[in-house]
Parts: structure tokens; sequence; C-alpha cells
């Protein structure tokens, strides 16, 4: 007998945490369903998309590298967090049957910086691709000043102001200010993760710039102790890590899906099943 499931597609796909996520939630809440992984390569995209619209027992995907752009073009429509940034990690049916674009990671990184007082305070955010520009969605709102550090200046003030969150361009390199008296700093770059380029020693030092108080938020959580939390920490700073984002970017995919919230109650047995 079939039952309702949701999956996660991506190529790769095998090393994706969600499935351990979502099926921890179903189990807790008793919900008859299943949570998947699904390999899709480019070319097999928009046939999967295609047939998982003609299954009843479907109720969504979340959506992972390389097919976050590709897939806005295959929804019915896209809501505006997916269209402001041009790219999607959820597929959803809507109550009408449409087959809906939304990106989740905003979501994640509100859970990730809740509780922060942003109205007037300096922002600064490490990159400005993707997961950068689900930062700018998500702050966009917070009535703060914004400055990005990225190789490219020019690049980072067009794709900030795009997403809804107009910031200045600050060059990547030793030296800048970026971070004097900041409020808040978000590492949307893959510098510090496994088998990437370190983040470099000048943004370590820069970290005592920061204002007494402030957040470090790095999205990285693979160490999930990465060098860049670690160095917060010794100055005093409070820390985010990138299992935060994670968790909170999939509770709001799983009540899409599933049509119940994700329990809150049951996050540090959680967050010890995600560290092993």
């Amino acid at each position: 007998m079939s039952r309702p499931y949701a999956e996660v597609i991506g190529d790769p796909i095998a090393q994706s945490k969600s499935p351990l996520i979502h099926n921890f939630w179903l189990g807790k809440l008793g919900i008859d369903a299943e949570y998947r992984a699904c390999h899709v390569t480019s070319a097999q995209l928009a046939d999967y998309v295609a047939g998982r619209r003609l299954d009843p027992d479907w109720r969504g995907c979340n959506v992972t590298i390389p097919h976050k752009e590709a897939v806005l073009a295959l929804a019915d429509l896209a809501d505006d967090k997916a269209s402001a940034i041009g790219a999607s990690n959820c597929l959803y049916r809507d109550r009408q049957g449409r087959l809906v674009a939304t990106n989740t990671d905003v979501d994640g990184v509100n859970d990730a910086i809740a509780g922060v007082d942003l109205v007037g305070a300096d922002v600064c955010v490490l990159g400005c691709g993707g997961a950068a520009r689900s930062a700018f969605q998500a702050l966009k709102d917070s009535r703060s000043n914004l400055l990005v550090l990225a190789r490219d200046p020019e690049k980072a003030v067009r794709v900030s102001a795009a997403a809804g969150y107009p910031g200045a361009g600050v060059p990547f390199r030793a030296g800048n200010t970026a971070l004097l008296a900041a409020s808040l700093f978000i590492n949307a770059t893959q510098l510090g993760m496994a088998g990437q380029d370190p983040v470099p020693d000048f943004v370590l030092a820069d970290l005592a710039e920061m204002d007494e108080g402030a957040l470090v938020f790095d999205m990285v959580y693979s160490p999930l102790d990465t060098s860049l939390l670690v160095e917060a920490r010794k100055l005093g700073l409070r820390t985010t890590d990138g299992l935060v984002m994670l968790v909170g970017q999939a509770r709001s995919a799983f009540e899409k899906f599933f049509g119940q919230p994700a329990p809150r109650q049951h996050d540090a047995e959680l967050r010890a099943l995600l560290t092993r």
C-alpha cells in the first residue's frame, strides 16, 4: 500500500542529511509517511518533475546542487523569496494543486539570527552567491546597514540590490574595515568547509573589531566547529553554526510537505543524531 512521501533531489545526493531530519520528525509525530533521497541529474530533471506531478503520493521535494536555478522554470509559480533569490531549494503543492517553488534557506537564516536586534546596526556578509542571496532576503526588512565582502564588489552591489537588500561592496582583502563595529557577520561562502580553502587569517583577525556582543554566523556545517566560530568564541562573541540553518530550512519545508509543524522539543536529540 502506498503512502505519502517527499524527497531531496540533487547530483550528488548521498551526502544529504535531509532524510535523517525529516524521517526523525515523521517518527516523533507518528505520521505515516516517508522522506527519501533521489539522485537526479540535470538531464533527468524535467522528466523527474513531470513524473512526480502525476504521483498522488508525492508531497514535494527539497532541491540541492545543481538544480536550484533550473527548477524554477519547471514550477507553476515561484514565490517572492525564490523569485528574488533566483533559486529554489523546495518544491511543494499548494492547496490549488499548483507546483510552487520557494526558498526555505531564508527561513533557515532567520532561525540562525533570531533574537539579534539589527535596527540601525551594521551587518557584514561574506560572499554574494546563492547562499548570500538567502541572507540578503532574510535581512531585507531588518533596517540594518549592509556591507558585502566579495572578490567582485560591483557584483556584490548588484546581487544584494536584486535580492531586495541593497548593500555596499567591500573588496575581499586585508585592510578593509567591513567588520568595524558590526553587530552581525555571516559567512555565506564555502570558505572553511572541509576540502575547501580556509577562511583567511585577516578575516579572523578582524573579528576583534566587531561590536561587543555581536553574532558570528557560519553557514558551513562540515566541520561544525569552524575556525571562524572558534576564533569568535575566543573573543567573547556569540556564534551560530550552519546546523541551525540546515534544520531551520528543513523545518519550513516539512510543514509544507506534511501539513504539520516540525516539533521543536526534540531539537537536542536531533542535533545529537546529526553530529555523530
